[in-house]
C-alpha cells in the first residue's frame, strides 16, 4: 500500500552516517514468500523441463497482484540468476547463484539492478560510473553515481561500469568512450559486518507510483565488486536481464489487466443504472468485451515468449528449432511484448476507472494506486521509442531474417482466424 512506504534513517543518534533502509514488515513477509513459494527457484531447477517457465510465470501472475510489488526485486533476481548461470565464476554459482534461487527463507537473496546514472537512461553508453582494479584487495573498486536504483534493499547487485585497463596507466585515456568500454560487475551491498559496502544513499526516490518499492540514489565509492564475464562486454553480458526483466513486464501487465477486468466484471454485476444492472447494458456489456479481447490477447502473447524463453533454458540450443527459431524471434519479440503489454495495462486502468463511474475516482477503490503502479512499466526497461528502436537493431543485425521468421510462425495463427 502506498502508506506503507519505506523510509531513510541517515544518521543516528550520534549522528553517525548510518543510511538505514526501512521496510515494512509486510515487505519483509514476501520475500520469504517468495523462496518459500520457490518463485524464482522453479526456473531453474526445471523440474518440468521447457515448461518451467510456463509453469513459474504462471504462479507468478497469480502471486503478483497481492504482492505489493515485490515482483519487481524479484524479477531482477531472476535475471540475475540467468546471468550468472551463463557468465558467472564457479565461485559466484557456488556462493551467489544457489542462494538466488534457493527455497530456504535463510538462505535466499534479492539482487538489484543499478543502471541509470544522471547523464543518461536507456543510453547506457554515457555511463561516468568508473571500475579500477584494486591490486591489494584482489577485487575491483566501484565509484560514480547511479541516480536510479531498483531494489535498493537487495542483498547482491549487477551494475555496469567503466573498466579501467590495469595495463594502462591511471589517466582517462585508460578508458574506453561509449557502451564498447563498459563491463558488469557483481557486488554485494552489505559487508561481512553488515555495513554498506562502500554505498552512501543520498535520498529515496518520490515517484509517481510504486510507492512501496524501495528505490533510491546512490554514491558508490571504493564499492568491492567481481567483474562478470570478460571485459568491455558488459551490454552484452546484461542481455540476458534485459529478456527476463522485459518478459516479467509483460507477466506483470497482464496480472494487471485481469485484476482490472474482474473488478470492472463483479462490479457491473452489482451496479444498477438506468432500471437494470449494468452487466445487462449493451454498451457497458461491449465496452467489457473489448476489455476482455485485450487481456486475453496480451496473456496470450506474453505466454507465447515465456514458453520460447523456456525451452532456449532448457533445450539443447542447436537443435532447429531453439538456434534457428526461438533465439531470434525471442530477440525480435520481447521489446515489442514490452511496448504492447504496458501500453494495453495503462489504458485498462483508465477503461476500468471509468467502468466504475465516480466511485472509481475516489482513491479507496485503489483504481488510482492500480494506474500510478502500472504506468511505471511504460518507462522501466524501456520507453516505446527506445524499445522501437531496439526493433529495429534487431531487424538490421539479421538482415530482416527475424521479421521474416515472425511473418513465417504467424502465417499458420492467420489462417485460423
Amino acid at each position: 500500500m502506498e502508506e506503507d512506504q519505506p523510509r531513510l534513517r541517515q544518521y543516528d543518534s550520534w549522528c553517525r552516517r548510518v543510511d538505514e533502509l526501512l521496510v515494512t514488515e509486510a515487505w519483509k513477509k514476501q520475500k520469504e514468500i517468495a523462496a518459500r513459494e520457490g518463485v524464482v527457484a522453479i526456473a531453474y531447477e526445471r523440474k518440468y523441463g521447457e515448461f518451467s517457465r510456463i509453469y513459474q510465470m504462471a504462479k507468478l501472475m497469480l502471486w503478483t497482484s497481492g504482492a505489493g510489488l515485490y515482483s519487481c526485486p524479484i524479477a531482477m533476481t531472476d535475471g540475475c540468476a540467468r546471468v550468472l548461470e551463463l557468465n558467472g565464476t564457479q565461485e559466484m554459482k557456488e556462493t551467489v547463484y544457489t542462494r538466488l534461487i534457493s527455497r530456504d527463507p535463510k538462505k535466499f537473496i534479492t539482487s538489484g539492478q543499478w543502471m541509470t546514472e544522471r547523464p543518461g537512461g536507456s543510453d547506457v553508453g554515457r555511463t561516468e560510473t568508473q571500475a579500477v582494479w584494486d591490486e591489494t584487495r584482489k577485487c575491483w573498486s566501484i565509484s560514480g553515481f547511479k541516480w536510479f536504483s531498483s531494489a535498493t534493499d537487495a542483498d547482491v547487485t549487477m551494475l555496469l561500469a567503466r573498466t579501467h585497463d590495469p595495463n594502462l596507466s591511471a589517466a582517462p585515456g585508460s578508458m574506453r568512450d561509449g557502451s564498447k568500454g563498459l563491463s558488469l560487475y557483481l557486488a554485494n551491498v552489505r559487508d561481512e559486518e553488515g555495513k554498506l559496502n562502500g554505498v552512501r544513499i543520498h535520498r529515496l526516490k518520490d515517484k509517481v507510483g510504486t510507492k512501496a518499492l524501495p528505490t533510491a540514489e546512490l554514491e558508490l565509492d571504493g564499492m568491492i565488486a567481481q567483474q562478470v564475464g570478460d571485459n568491455y562486454r558488459g551490454v552484452k553480458n546484461i542481455s540476458a536481464i534485459l529478456n527476463i526483466t522485459r518478459v516479467y513486464c509483460g507477466m506483470g501487465c497482464t496480472a494487471a489487466m485481469q485484476r482490472f477486468i474482474l473488478g470492472v466484471k463483479e462490479y457491473a454485476r452489482r451496479r444498477e443504472v438506468f432500471g437494470a444492472l449494468l452487466k445487462d447494458q449493451p454498451l457497458h456489456l461491449a465496452t467489457v468485451a473489448n476489455m476482455e479481447l485485450q487481456y486475453r490477447a496480451t496473456s496470450q502473447f506474453t505466454f507465447y515468449c515465456i514458453a520460447m524463453l523456456g525451452r532456449i533454458e532448457s533445450l539443447d540450443n542447436n537443435l532447429p528449432q531453439v538456434k534457428d527459431q526461438d533465439i531470434p524471434l525471442l530477440r525480435l519479440l520481447t521489446p515489442i511484448l514490452k511496448v504492447w503489454s504496458a501500453k494495453n495495462a495503462f489504458a485498462m486502468s483508465q477503461e476500468a476507472m471509468e467502468c466504475f463511474g465516480g466511485q472509481g475516482y475516489m482513491e479507496e477503490t485503489g483504481l488510482g494506486r492500480a494506474m500510478r503502479d502500472v504506468l511505471v512499466n511504460t518507462i522501466w526497461e524501456g520507453t516505446t521509442n527506445v524499445l522501437s528502436l531496439d526493433v529495429l537493431r534487431v531487424m538490421a543485425e539479421t538482415g530482416g531474417d527475424a521479421l521474416d521468421l515472425f511473418a513465417e510462425v504467424m502465417y499458420p495463427c492467420h489462417l485460423l482466424i
